[in-house]
């Protein structure tokens, strides 16, 4: 980690360098294949995509300040949030019905 790091936006915490993730707000599926992106970790990349549909992103959960709403997200958030930056964990499958 090093001071120049991105910042995660969701948990506010610094992505080490090659540790992000390209997040489109849009998913590519639903029409967002040109449309905004966002550097997240890892793991909260992959807790947005195990938490919520395609279509549910889509729909509602379009920006950052929206997926924090979300009260799974929120609850992961906090909880991240008290981890280092270079945590890495397995979310486990999945959990979320399609």
């Amino acid at each position: 980690m090093t001071e120049g790091d991105p910042i995660c936006p969701l948990c506010n915490r610094p992505i080490p360098d090659g540790t992000g993730s390209l997040h489109h707000l849009i998913p590519k599926l639903k029409g967002g294949k040109g449309g905004p992106t966002v550097l997240l970790h890892k793991i909260c990349h992959k807790e947005v995509h195990a938490t919520m549909t395609e279509a549910e992103l889509a729909r509602d959960f379009h920006t950052i300040e929206s997926l924090r709403t979300h009260p799974r997200l929120a609850r992961f958030l906090d909880w991240v949030g008290k981890r280092p930056p270079g945590f890495q964990s397995k979310v486990p499958g999945r959990r979320r019905a399609r």
